[in-house]
């Protein structure tokens, strides 16, 4: 199995390969070490034996198995939601940063801060932060009813309903009726992972995403920054001074993205930051005092 998914190309091949076993015996992936010469069944070798080929046929293991993790968390996915990728988690590690560092963010614990999460998705960011800043509270949006449910059992799963609050919505529209979130000045932190592939890069996505994950939640547009402009030049108002606009980007948008925010009067310290694998990845803006 692993040196077929090499073959195929897939992405951390082995890794793959022990997800899926665990998932067909039931079992965390530690245990297949741990019992390396327990036998399967024929049931089990059947399923697995699916589950292989519907992964080589590009369907993403994490649809497979139902699964997907985001900094430290387990979360629920399926076919309505993006499946959220490490390169992601930068925006959570600058926000915790951010509160622990800075006077008046709540320390670690983000106690009275108030996140918007717009294009939520599965809630991964989302639930990230609440989890790690167990005094915030967080408002996540999208435009999909759809991935809003996957969030909503998400937040559940993990406990944290009654600090995360999901509202159906467009963008910052989502946000303009919500007594807090919506209004100028009262947020900490704006984040955001909007869909941001370009039109001219989309035949150039790899099939396992191109022909499983939704479209709604990848395409940005003919320039990718269809959502991403509005959200740098329009959010920077709901922050409070000293608080942070972060939004992904495509890696080759970076420039074009990072241009928007310089324009932007209440931004500044505007940079591009890098993901793990050292790639332009997220616009960064704090919000001037005053």
């Amino acid at each position: 199995m692993n040196e077929a998914f090499t073959q195929k190309g897939l992405d951390s091949p082995r890794l793959s390969a022990e997800v899926l076993l665990a998932h067909v015996l039931g079992c965390e992936r530690l245990r297949l070490y741990m019992d390396v010469d327990r036998p399967a069944n024929d049931i089990e070798r059947a399923a697995l034996r699916d589950l292989v080929k519907r992964a080589m046929d590009d369907e993403p293991v994490q649809y497979l198995t139902g699964e997907a993790w985001f900094y430290g968390l387990r979360l629920k996915v399926d076919q309505r939601v993006l499946i959220p990728r490490p390169c992601t988690e930068v925006i959570v590690e600058q926000v915790l940063h951010h509160c622990k560092s800075r006077p008046g963010f709540g320390g670690k614990k983000g106690e009275g801060v108030l996140i918007a999460d717009v294009c939520t998705g599965s809630g991964a960011i989302a639930l990230a932060l609440a989890k790690h800043l167990p005094g915030a509270r967080v408002v996540a949006t999208d435009i999909s009813a759809d991935a809003l449910s996957v969030a909503h059992e998400n937040a559940e799963t993990l406990g944290l309903s009654d600090r995360v609050e999901f509202v159906e919505g467009d963008l910052l529209k989502a946000l303009a009726d919500h007594p807090a979130a919506g209004q100028d000045g009262e947020l900490a932190f704006l984040v955001s992972n909007p869909p941001y592939i370009p039109d001219d890069e989309w035949d150039a996505v790899p099939a396992n995403v191109r022909e499983h994950e939704p479209a709604l939640a990848l395409r940005g547009g003919m320039d990718g920054l269809a959502l991403a402009r509005p959200l740098l030049s329009e959010g920077p108002r709901l922050v409070r001074g000293g608080g942070l606009v972060l939004v992904e980007i495509a890696t080759s948008r970076a420039g074009d993205a990072l241009a928007i925010a310089e324009q932007n009067a209440r931004l500044k310290k505007t940079e591009v930051l890098r993901d793990l694998e050292g790639l332009d990845r997220v616009v960064r803006g704090e919000v001037a005092s005053g």
